[in-house]
């Protein structure tokens, strides 16, 4: 009801709401940011991945370090089911939460931050020592309406700062880097900014290119604590993974079944990149789009299932109010080619078990969108 009322209310009045918010969270919980040393990160896709591993790079040097990310907040051996999905807290559970952090005596906190975070100020008040991107690309657009908010709300993290961590291979980084606090010192990452070792460390913990980057990011946030190559590679090594990130569920008859979170263009294209070379046989992809969200990126993710996968079943994904067959159309105005390899299917579950259905041994059937969320 809230979201239709400010539909109709100035955008400076909305930013007002949202800015007295959180000022009056950060009045009630008297600023406890003020007394950790906060990373942060931000990005389209891999968010959750970089701060969840620069947590456990902190936390295996036996650093006293907290993490709030979309997936949970983890504090100490507690583990708090936020139900964040997809957005950062809203500012008085944000507040409550990095309190409790702080009165456990908790120094370091990795905080994930989303755009619609940083643009409602829900991050306010929460002073970021380094501030960490991993890309910025097509998301969100229904909400910033162009790219340039989109990147412009990204940038706010940056504004601060006292370090930040750039992806020199992002299309994103020569708009991004004027951007940053003048101040502050900027480190840059790519796919060869380790090497030796460390870099073998890496590559052998994820295969995926994309997240030998996430991994790199996550590297260059720890640099300031001097942690040994060694350390860091032990650390890379035992790193657990996240529930819902490219996980395997299954492997029965030689059929590997995969939940990953990709519901960006880009994300999906990286994930079934990855997917490709892990096998010879077919890559199955089961995938949707969420309701009253970015309409423009359907077409585009029907364009890269299309060419990338073997077989394509759409389906739903979070449609909120609008029809699901609706948003599947608009998916398949992107497919070009591969039509008879295309199936519809509405019900998530149906659409899941007709994956497994088609699969033959060597096949991968990897699920899109939801990743560790288990609601819709």
């Amino acid at each position: 009801m809230m979201s239709r009322i400010k539909k109709f209310i100035p955008q400076p009045l909305v930013n007002l709401y949202h800015a007295a918010k959180a000022i009056f969270a950060l009045i009630y919980y008297q600023f406890p940011g003020r007394k950790l040393q906060v990373i942060a990160v931000t990005g389209t896709d891999g968010k959750t991945t970089t701060s969840t591993l620069i947590y456990h790079l902190l936390k295996e040097s036996d650093y006293k370090v907290a993490l709030i990310s979309t997936v949970a907040a983890y504090i100490g051996n507690e583990e708090l089911d936020t139900g964040f999905h997809v957005t950062s807290p809203d500012p008085w559970q944000l507040q409550h939460i990095i309190s409790k952090i702080e009165k456990q005596g908790f120094t370091h906190l990795v905080l994930e931050a989303t755009s619609h975070g940083l643009a409602q100020y829900r991050l306010l008040g929460v002073p970021i020592h380094t501030a960490v991107v991993t890309n910025i690309t097509h998301e969100h657009l229904d909400y910033h309406k162009t790219y340039s908010k989109y990147l412009a709300a990204k940038a706010k993290l940056f504004s601060h700062a006292q370090i930040a961590i750039l992806n020199k291979d992002d299309s994103s980084h020569s708009l991004l880097k004027p951007l940053v606090n003048s101040r502050a010192q900027i480190l840059e990452y790519d796919k060869t900014t380790f090497s030796g070792k460390l870099r073998v460390d890496i590559n052998t913990r994820f295969p995926e290119a994309y997240n030998q980057l996430n991994a790199s990011a996550a590297i260059l946030a720890v640099k300031p604590f001097n942690l040994s190559e060694k350390k860091l590679g032990n650390a890379i090594k035992s790193f657990p993974g996240i529930p819902g990130r490219m996980e395997l569920v299954s492997s029965q008859n030689n059929i590997q079944a995969i939940v990953d979170f990709a519901h960006t263009p880009n994300a999906l294209k990286q994930a079934l990149i990855a997917l490709r070379t892990k096998t010879n046989k077919r890559l199955i992809a089961v995938f949707g789009a969420a309701g009253l969200r970015d309409f423009q990126k359907r077409p585009l993710m029907g364009e890269i299932a299309a060419k990338l996968a073997d077989e394509v079943i759409l389906t739903t994904e979070d449609p909120r109010t609008e029809p699901p067959w609706l948003i599947i159309d608009q998916i398949m105005t992107g497919v070009q080619n591969n039509y008879g390899h295309i199936h519809k299917i509405i019900d998530r579950q149906a659409a899941i078990n007709f994956a497994i259905t088609l699969a033959q041994p060597g096949d991968i059937v990897a699920v899109f969108g939801k990743g560790h969320e288990k609601s819709m």
